[in-house]
């Protein structure tokens, strides 16, 4: 099992070496073409030259960039700009401020891009380059162990990118190249093809043919002519040239085979990735269900707690009111003031309108009917018959 994972690690090593020294090789080609075409014609968002160096420089300055972690604990991809950001920001007279502030772009991708063609435009991408790879404090915290950018082809990489100073470059930063959405792709297809004339062709055939037949000429018996007799020296050659030629077809064929085990990879890295970000859309949507249905729980609890306090002042307004209407000391006199001298002069209490006030009023106003009916102001009928002045009828 030890052995196992030691080899493992050791293929995730070599195929990131090989990944490295692949990108860079494919830079060194793209910066060649580029400054070949721009001896002819002006190089601008319509090259594809230009097109493929962008891709490439920017899988580059991608090469296993860390993601950005997130209060959830996931892992959030991240592009490169964010990177030349921080490691630019001291650079004098430096465009970062300027790109971070376009309005048309909004993506962190985007702006990397924008940022590519505005260093070109300025003849200062070397520049950029160098005085991010300086700051190695940020370049390691951006980056984990085999990326590019911490390695010795970074230095390759600045001192390739030098010779683009040289070229006049002319960039529309609204087109279509600035769309985030879509992931750089780079065309291997210009600097693996290669042309063979028709001459050379016909003499690798003779050759093959000749190297095929020569075992069988002398056993021929047709064969009735003067022997075919060549040096060992020539033999020698054309078996070296056709051994030359091989090992570059099998060569071209394993670095074919190496490009696909890549895409291999990515592609099973990027089903990966996205099986992660429909498990964290489905658990987003959990949530923001289950926080809709506590609020509405909340709103529910307080529509019924405002409905029990506006019923519950109703109510004790309405027992305030009886309590007036329904208080013999609180009568009102012509002027809407209350009168307790009317009271004087009444009629008796009677128990039926004593149980009637009980009734429709609190313990507290039936009391107050109980301390009136002793106060100076009611008169008991045997008072008012032995009044001065009165004389019983």
């Amino acid at each position: 099992m030890a052995s196992l994972s030691l080899s493992r690690k050791k293929n995730a090593t070599r195929n990131a070496a090989v990944e490295r020294k692949n990108l860079i090789t494919v830079c060194r080609f793209s910066v060649k073409t580029l400054i070949d075409r721009s001896c002819f014609e002006t190089i601008d968002d319509s090259a594809p030259e230009f097109l493929n160096f962008a891709s490439i420089l920017e899988q580059i300055l991608s090469h296993r960039l860390k993601g950005q972690l997130t209060w959830f604990g996931y892992e959030s991809p991240r592009s490169f700009w964010d990177y030349i950001r921080v490691a630019c920001s001291k650079v004098s007279h430096s465009c970062i401020c300027s790109i971070e502030n376009m309005e048309n772009v909004s993506s962190s991708r985007a702006k990397g891009r924008a940022w590519i063609r505005v260093a070109l435009m300025e003849k200062r991408l070397s520049e950029y380059i160098t005085a991010a790879l300086r700051d190695y404090k940020t370049t390691r915290r951006f980056y984990d162990d085999g990326a590019i950018v911490l390695g010795e082809e970074a230095n390759m990489l600045a001192g390739m990118l030098l010779g683009l100073n040289a070229i006049d470059f002319s960039f529309c930063l609204k087109g279509e190249g600035l769309d985030g959405n879509y992931p750089a792709v780079i065309d291997y297809t210009p600097y693996l093809k290669f042309t063979q004339s028709s001459d050379s062709i016909s003499s690798d055939e003779e050759e093959l043919r000749t190297l095929g037949s020569s075992g069988s000429e002398s056993s021929t018996p047709e064969n009735i002519g003067p022997p075919f007799t060549m040096d060992e020296n020539s033999w020698y050659n054309k078996c070296k040239r056709v051994e030359q030629k091989y090992r570059l077809a099998l060569e071209q064929k394993g670095y074919l085979e190496e490009l696909v085990r890549l895409r291999e990879v990515q592609l099973s890295d990027s089903v990966t990735q996205n099986k992660l970000l429909l498990q964290r859309i489905k658990d987003t949507e959990l949530n923001h269900k289950l926080e809709k249905e506590q609020l509405e729980y909340i709103i529910v609890e307080l529509q019924d707690q405002l409905k029990t306090f506006h019923r519950l002042g109703h109510l004790s307004a309405d027992a305030s009111l009886s309590q007036i209407s329904f208080d013999p000391g609180h009568s009102l006199d012509g002027n809407g003031k209350y009168d307790s001298s009317r009271l004087c002069g009444g009629k008796e209490d009677t128990p039926s309108l004593i149980g009637l006030c009980g009734s429709l009023t609190s313990v507290a106003s039936y009391k107050s009917l109980t301390s009136l009916k002793s106060s100076e102001c009611l008169a008991s009928p045997t008072t008012e018959m032995t009044s001065p002045g009165l004389t019983p009828s």
